[in-house]
């Protein structure tokens, strides 16, 4: 079965869940302008799945359709958004 990316702004987090389970997430905060990752961890037992690339993508995503930029502090996102160029327009860092 697919990896179901959510929000959950109460827990301030993205999660990536399959079958109703939390294989990992993505911490963040959020402020008016920009969506600072913070840490993401993935269960051990889900590790190199693909979990945390789907999570880091479609989180990004959500951050574009909000109208956000992102901001890696998280060292997995950071290397993540430099592997995808297509992403570079969305680092905070990268305002002209």
């Amino acid at each position: 079965m697919s990896i179901e990316v959510r929000d959950v702004p109460e827990s301030n987090r993205y999660e990536a869940v399959r079958d109703g389970t939390v294989l990992g997430f993505a911490e963040y905060q959020r402020t008016a302008d920009l969506v600072v990752f913070t840490h993401t961890e993935i269960d051990p037992q889900f590790e190199g799945q693909g979990v945390g690339s789907t999570l880091v993508r479609e989180a990004l995503d959500h951050v574009r359709s909000l109208g956000l930029k992102a901001l890696p502090v998280c060292p997995f996102v950071q290397a993540w958004m430099q592997r995808h160029p297509e992403y570079a327009s969305l680092d905070y860092r990268a305002r002209g």
